[in-house]
């Protein structure tokens, strides 16, 4: 197995294959049992083994590692295709790069051309979230089926489809849940989930890495997206166990304004096409149109980069143990009904026996009709994609000519992590090579200048205009229809700098497109350094995904923590070692029960308990820091007594509604507040409060903007938020408590307020 040392393309153009040396094992060769089995898992181990073995013996498979995980594993690609596309592999990715750059396109000739000798160049992507275990084994299945198959749909797909094929990506995650389940198949905890996060930082939510680009695993997909710009991208999910048995796009509305219309509609075409094959293959519960909608850049980065982004998810079981679901626990979702046949949902599942073996058949059966209909409808893939870049490059009515991002800002990190997400999603960025004027403001020399006639200008304006998510109702006047992740997205707001829309394109020398930028992360002088406080970071076995984040976070700018479990925390003689204790976003019964007993193994039961409750209140009587994050205020306020309350709990969503938005909050002064001028824009999702305050021993330090606070996104009742206390400091005995009502660190991009946290921590000393 090839690991890449040069360029991400020169590696993966380098992926020619060895060449038939033997028979092309079956997985059930190799791992000892049919891939889907009932109870069998392989894991990363297992299944990079195999791969290896598929190219050895077969002539239509290349294996190349694209770098390590977050853990040190191999992160894998498949390059599968037919050995005559194999043998003109450079060829053909040149012509795929200049169909992704119509600039480079010489006429319609050439164009004809292209669009004859191209082919469709497919991303399939598995195993994201690494408790939906089927989606690691049917990988797999499809690459021995590509790998081996002499039948006429296997040769179709393979001379007419380049197969990107990334079987984990997790791989961390695929070893630690798959052998967490093999350990305990047999035992009362067989099922279960294992007790930390499947991904070492991010959890679930490395799905929503997908224009910020944190983790390794994120940056090497992107490279091999930018390298090859697929037509088309399929990531394969499952989903809650009580009600379709697979989705496919149609996504409901919303759909995110910058996304070509044309994509759109092709990836209409395609999910139903999907459907409606395995439909005809008798398999009941296929759902389109419902459930997902198209709003987030998180989830879809190819949307703004010419490639139809198929998402499918797929019912899950218990791991890999069968579940049997009673008919009259099947359950619908939005936009469906499970037990009523409709035009979206032709063939209702009435409930029974579903495990591996129905999630594998149904993954892998996809995955061959997205494949055939690629491979079919070649020349309209090709041609679509390249429209869809076409227009890009004339620029869309709605778009400005351009956006500056202005020299000088003070917030460093802010601008170099904005510059690195757009030049990492392949937005040309240019440098201004002298200062100059654009509608009477002066911009100086080095501001950075994005010109919107590009490829991938969508991009670039999705992720710097304010958002402003549509109200949408169940029914007039009644609740709002819930959106499938957040409302807001804009870098600006949540970096802490300053971009501005051009209407015209400046009228200055510019340099060439940039490279991919750095950040350099800036820890401040009160946090290093001998005299630094000691951190100790809560990290029981349910850990939140947002604390991950916050390791994250702290990693990244070289902080010293400790991890803490409940065990630590049930000892006592906090002060013996931490200045400062930190919880992030977590329920007060989860951090002091945490899993109940005989849930899991004992060692992973139990929580930090009325121990640890009179451990934490000792530590900040004597003098110690408490910083508690949202739902993690409830544990402060209960452990102290304090008078404080969340004046939006248990308002109704037709009240009151903030999905996920950027706020406005108002800050006193304070030295948990130095560094600002008086605001900054801050994160609220469903976790986060407002709180009400009748105690002397609490101090108001932030509090939401009075007039209207949503900022970017949307948020229903904003006068029920208006005015209250967002971010608090309490005084109790000889230490005190930050309770923060917002999130500071937001999935690792709210850059503008990750000094409100330093702060905290600090104390409010100056930061450096």
């Amino acid at each position: 197995m090839r690991c890449s040392t040069l360029t991400i393309a020169l590696a993966l153009l380098a992926g020619v294959p060895a060449g038939a040396a033997g028979q092309v094992p079956t997985p059930a060769d190799h791992f000892g049992f049919a891939v889907g089995a009932e109870g069998k898992l392989a894991n990363w181990e297992n299944l990079t083994s195999y791969y290896e073995a598929l190219a050895r013996t077969s002539d239509r498979v290349a294996v190349d590692t694209l770098g390590p995980t977050t853990r040190g594993r191999p992160f894998v690609m498949l390059t599968i295709t037919s050995p005559g596309n194999h043998a003109r592999l450079s060829e053909l990715h040149g012509i795929q790069r200049q169909l992704a750059d119509p600039r480079t396109v010489e006429g319609s000739e050439q164009l004809e051309r292209l669009l004859d000798q191209g082919r469709t160049v497919v991303m399939i992507t598995h195993a994201i979230h690494s408790t939906e275990v089927g989606s690691a084994q049917s990988a797999a299945k499809l690459a021995h089926r590509l790998a081996s198959s002499d039948d006429d749909k296997v040769r179709e797909i393979l001379d007419n489809v380049i197969l990107l094929q990334i079987p984990s990506l997790n791989p961390d995650g695929t070893q630690w849940v798959n052998d967490f389940y093999n350990e305990h198949v047999g035992t009362e905890f067989e099922g279960r989930a294992q007790p930390w996060l499947y991904h070492f930082y991010t959890g679930h939510d490395n799905n929503r890495d997908w224009y910020t680009f944190y983790q390794n695993e994120t940056q090497h997909t992107v490279r091999a997206q930018n390298a090859w710009h697929p037509q088309i991208v399929h990531d394969i999910h499952q989903m809650g166990g009580s009600g379709a048995r697979i989705f496919f796009p149609p996504y409901i509305d919303p759909i995110e304004p910058n996304v070509d219309p044309g994509l759109m509609a092709a990836v209409n075409q395609l999910g139903a096409y999907m459907a409606a094959e395995l439909t005809s293959q008798g398999k009941k519960g296929v759902v389109i149109n419902a459930i997902y909608d198209g709003f987030h850049p998180g989830r879809a980065y190819m949307h703004y980069h010419g490639g139809a982004r198929i998402l499918s998810e797929t019912a899950s079981a218990r791991l890999a143990t069968t579940v049997d679901v009673p008919r009259e626990t099947v359950r619908g979702g939005r936009e469906y009904e499970a037990s009523e046949s409709a035009w979206n949902f032709p063939w209702p599942w009435e409930g029974g026996e579903w495990g591996l073996p129905d999630i594998v058949e149904y993954q892998y059966s996809g995955a061959m009709a997205l494949l055939t209909n690629a491979a079919k409808n070649r020349r309209f893939w090709l041609e679509n994609f390249y429209r869809v870049n076409e227009r890009a490059v004339g620029g869309w009515d709605d778009w400005p000519a351009a956006w500056v991002i202005p020299a000088e800002q003070e917030n460093r990190v802010g601008v170099q992590s904005v510059l690195r997400i757009l030049t990492m999603g392949d937005v040309e960025v240019r440098r201004a090579e002298s200062s100059f004027d654009a509608g009477g403001t002066e911009y100086p020399a080095g501001s950075h200048v994005v010109l919107m006639r590009q490829p991938y200008a969508g991009f670039a304006q999705t992720l710097l205009v304010e958002q402003e998510y549509p109200d949408m109702r169940e029914f007039p006047g009644g609740p709002p229809k819930r959106p499938y992740d957040v409302t807001a997205h804009t870098l600006p707001l949540l970096m802490g700098i300053e971009a501005a829309a051009l209407e015209s394109e400046p009228q200055v020398a510019l340099s060439g497109p940039i490279g991919v930028q750095g950040v350099t992360y800036e820890l401040p002088a009160s946090l290093s350094g001998g005299d630094a406080p000691r951190v100790g970071m809560y990290k029981g076995y349910q850990e939140p995904m947002i604390a991950g984040w916050t390791r994250w976070m702290f990693d990244r700018h070289e902080m010293r923590y400790d991890s803490l479990h409940d065990a630590r925390i049930r000892a006592g003689a906090l002060a013996d070692d931490y200045d400062v204790l930190i919880f992030q976003s977590q329920a007060d019964r989860s951090i002091s029960q945490g899993n109940p007993p005989g849930s899991l193994p004992e060692q992973y039961t139990g929580g930090i308990g009325e121990e640890g409750r009179a451990a934490v209140r000792e530590f900040v009587e004597s003098g110690g820091r408490l910083v508690v994050m949202e739902e993690a205020s409830d544990f402060a306020i209960g452990l102290f007594g304090l008078d404080v309350g969340n004046p939006v709990q248990g308002l109704s969503n037709t009240d009151f509604y903030v999905p996920g938005s950027i706020l406005r909050v108002d800050l006193a002064n304070d030295p948990l507040s130095s560094g600002y001028d008086g605001s900054t824009a801050a994160w609220y999702w469903r976790s986060s409060r407002a709180f009400s305050v009748n105690d002397d021993r609490v101090d108001v330090v932030g509090t939401y903007n009075q007039d209207n606070p949503v900022v970017a996104g949307w948020i229903l009742g904003p006068e029920r938020l208006a005015g209250q206390p967002a971010l608090l400091r309490a005084r109790i005995g000889q230490g005190e408590v930050i309770l923060f009502g917002f999130q500071p660190n937001y999935r690792g991009q709210s850059i503008v307020t990750w000094p409100l946290l330093f702060n905290a921590i600090s104390g409010g000393r100056l930061i450096g």
